[in-house]
């Protein structure tokens, strides 16, 4: 299954109710799990980003709907980008012409 890496920064108003996270965790969780979507990895990150989740899904569509959602909240902008393990871009290296 395809990982996708999902990185959310704060909105102003996820930052002013940031003590709801917990409560938010656990809704993302629920939502991924109806549109069949594993949350592997979840961080609170310094830097460009607030907080980063690395996810297996079916497809791009999958996590699109998810971020979609999640962003429809008011709490969080989202981006997303597809990740590849070492195994599977050095074999994509390895065969290029």
């Amino acid at each position: 299954m395809p990982t996708f890496m999902i990185t959310l920064n704060f909105t102003d108003q996820g930052i002013r109710t940031i003590k709801d996270v917990p409560k938010r965790v656990q809704a993302a969780r629920d939502l991924a799990k109806k549109l069949d979507i594993e949350i592997k990895h979840s961080y609170l990150t310094s830097g460009d980003s607030d907080v980063v989740v690395f996810v297996d899904a079916p497809s791009g569509e999958h996590v699109a709907k998810f971020a979609l959602a999640q962003g429809s909240y008011g709490n969080v902008r989202t981006r997303t980008a597809r990740a590849w393990p070492e195994a599977e871009y050095l074999k994509m290296v390895s065969e290029l012409p």
